[in-house]
């Protein structure tokens, strides 16, 4: 579905052809999420995970969140999937990060020590788009050097960092409006929930 604003439709559609291109090829792209400006890559290619940590400096023992499209998205990644979740994604009205207790089907580094994987199903419209065009979630870390302040927009992004991926999305570069991250929570498999960040 094209989307309805004042950025040409061009720009949209090149950037989510060459988005999927790098995916698909492994690569790193530097993209606009539903919050934050983030790092993405294919969560099923642990060469593309690697990259992502190496491109961040993080420690491997972080673990990585990732986005889907959809709650049936959800049940190919996630091994016993909570009813509870349903709810939570039906009430919530802004994106809301939550951590399950069992991950699968993604590549090493992706999930916690725990196997504990943390998803959100992304509403925005290049993110949605992207994720279903390529069928799978994307990663989403971001787009800072680790330890460093996540970028409220893209002006406020180190030029060291996006030298480092293989494509940066133009779509929203010029939005001026600040971002945050999102809540998180971790559900429990007693299907008990704890605040993570609010």
């Amino acid at each position: 579905m094209a989307p309805e604003n004042n950025f040409p439709r061009v720009t949209f559609e090149e950037d989510i052809k060459e988005s999927l291109k790098v995916l698909r090829q492994g690569g790193i792209i530097l993209y606009p999420t539903d919050t934050i400006w983030g790092l993405g890559c294919d969560p099923t290619n642990e060469s593309a995970v690697n990259k992502i940590f190496k491109i961040k400096s993080r420690d491997e023992s972080k673990s990585l969140i990732i986005l889907v499209d959809s709650l049936s998205m959800i049940e190919r990644y996630v091994k016993d999937c909570p009813g509870i979740v349903f709810e939570l994604t039906e009430v919530s009205d802004s994106p809301l990060t939550i951590i399950y207790p069992e991950g699968k089907n993604l590549a090493q580094g992706v999930c916690g020590k725990d196997n504990s994987i943390g998803i959100r199903i992304c509403r925005d419209e290049f993110c949605s788009h992207l994720i279903g065009r390529f069928r799978k979630p994307i990663v989403s870390t971001s787009a800072n050097f680790s330890g460093n302040p996540s970028p409220e927009n893209f002006s406020l992004i180190e030029k060291t960092l996006i030298d480092k991926v293989d494509y940066v999305v133009t779509w929203r570069q010029n939005d001026p409006g600040r971002s945050v991250p999102s809540p998180v929570i971790k559900i429990h498999p007693d299907g008990t929930i704890k605040i993570i960040r609010e």
